[in-house]
């Protein structure tokens, strides 16, 4: 049973990158073992079920969230795919930690396999330790850094004061800064659809 596994730093709190992971529909979007998810609006929760189809598959299959817990853990268990081989069960993990201004996430494959594909765990393992990091990239890239408002610019310089008797009393009252335009903000995540 081959297990893969990389860790992945986003740019995002835990809440918006777990709200992106618990809509299944988002992985065709960035991981190499789901090829297409129905565009159905699932309720995100435990045995949440998608129809799928896994890469080189012409029909879809289940795609089950095995494990919920909010801003932690998500586990979507794929349905048994017979081959003349024998069987293989596809489970993508993604494990959330708060790190810094961001979230560390830890994205996990692991392929049951029985009868004659148990013979191909090591190229499968091979594989998923090719693919998985390049996932992870486009997964951290997908979601990249929350938008930010602009920075504002230098303040302007005041110009001098006029000196002799028809200077104004008091003093200097320095102008407000210059602030560019505003990015608006990004919410949520229904990148898919």
């Amino acid at each position: 049973m081959p297990r893969v596994s990389t860790n992945v730093f986003v740019s995002r709190p835990a809440a918006e990158v777990f709200d992106f992971l618990a809509d299944a529909r988002n992985l065709a979007l960035w991981s190499s073992g789901v090829a297409f998810v129905d565009s159905a609006a699932v309720p995100p929760g435990a045995d949440a079920e998608y129809r799928y189809r896994y890469p080189g598959r012409h029909r879809p299959h289940r795609l089950v969230c095995a494990d919920f817990e909010p801003c932690r853990r998500i586990v979507f268990r794929g349905e048994r795919m017979w081959s003349p081989l024998g069987t293989q069960v596809p489970e993508y993990g993604f494990e959330l930690a708060p790190h810094g201004d961001g979230t560390l996430v830890r994205l996990s494959v692991i392929s049951s396999l029985r009868a004659g594909l148990l013979l191909f765990a090591p190229v499968v393992a091979m594989a998923w330790r090719r693919d998985l990091p390049v996932d992870a990239t486009k997964f951290r890239d997908l979601l990249g850094a929350p938008q930010a408002p602009a920075v504002p610019a230098a303040p302007t310089a005041v110009p001098a004061a006029p000196s002799g008797p028809s200077a104004p009393s008091g003093p200097a009252v320095p102008a407000a800064p210059v602030i560019g335009p505003v990015a608006a903000p990004t919410s949520g995540f229904d990148y898919a659809h």
